[in-house]
């Protein structure tokens, strides 16, 4: 399992470091328009659309997202959709989560279905933007989660004691939430004194609003980050699956790899528009 783990995560960066590094962004866009098809193939699946039923969501998001396009790539033009998407992840999040219903059934498989396209969509446009705004930058926002992961599991092997979500996610931590956010603003703090590979959100959120208030941004991403897992750990559950697919060997799925990012990018994105 492990050498299949390793393998995979090779085979992964050799495509997605170049493509990020030094592609043109429409270059860029098109391997994360891939990757958000197959996420939203995942999605259904998770939402119990079987076989043809999960192909047909994963094309329709494939014309959702080419129907976007119409609207531009700039932040103007993509702001109502980022909203749209911050709305969904900031109200129906939470309170799924805590109300727990039941997702792949009646109007909240319907709701989830027409939801999914707009999280897809909006993901793919915030990280379009990103890099936009440079290479530095957009890595500095996949940075939060990333960090908010890592330092979650070091923290959580270490010092967990208290279940965050023991229904939806046994392995999580208080603990380790607390980690993972103490992570991002050390490595934020960091970067903003020392002025490294500017521009980053780090950066930019200290030039924009203060070095107090982007802290409270980070660690309004970092909540958001830990949301974004654990609806999707809830889908999985319900759905009765370990992973959302076998289509990344040793890692499960492409939404395992990115569903702390579907909140975090359009409300990074917003928050510093």
């Amino acid at each position: 399992m492990l050498k299949t783990r390793v393998v995979t995560a090779v085979v992964l960066l050799a495509v997605l470091l170049p493509v990020t590094l030094f592609a043109p962004v429409s270059a860029f866009g098109a391997l994360i328009a891939l990757v958000v098809v197959l996420a939203a193939w995942e999605w259904a699946r998770l939402l119990k659309f079987e076989g043809v039923g999960a192909v047909a969501y994963a094309v329709l998001a494939a014309l959702a997202l080419g129907a976007s396009l119409r609207l531009g790539t700039g932040w103007r033009a993509v702001r109502p959709l980022l909203e749209a998407a911050a709305v969904f992840w900031v109200l129906v999040g939470p309170f799924v989560l805590l109300r727990k219903p039941v997702l792949s059934q009646g109007a909240w498989r319907l709701f989830l279905s027409v939801a999914g396209l707009v999280a897809f969509v909006a993901c793919w446009h915030a990280l379009v933007v990103a890099r936009t705004l440079g290479v530095s930058f957009v890595l500095s926002v996949l940075l939060v989660v990333w960090l908010a992961d890592i330092g979650a599991y070091f923290a959580g092997k270490a010092f967990g004691k208290h279940k965050l979500a023991p229904a939806i996610s046994p392995g999580k931590t208080w603990e380790g939430a607390v980690g993972g956010w103490l992570a991002v603003l050390v490595i934020a703090s960091v970067a903003i004194a020392a002025h490294l590979f500017e521009p980053t959100l780090f950066s930019t959120l200290g030039t924009k609003v203060g070095w107090l208030r982007a802290f409270v941004v980070l660690t309004v991403l970092v909540a958001f980050s830990i949301v974004g897992d654990l609806f999707e750990s809830m889908l999985k559950r319900q759905a009765g699956v370990k992973d959302s697919s076998g289509l990344l060997p040793g890692h499960g799925g492409v939404l395992d790899r990115i569903d702390a990012l579907l909140p975090v990018l359009p409300l990074a994105m917003l928050l510093i528009g």
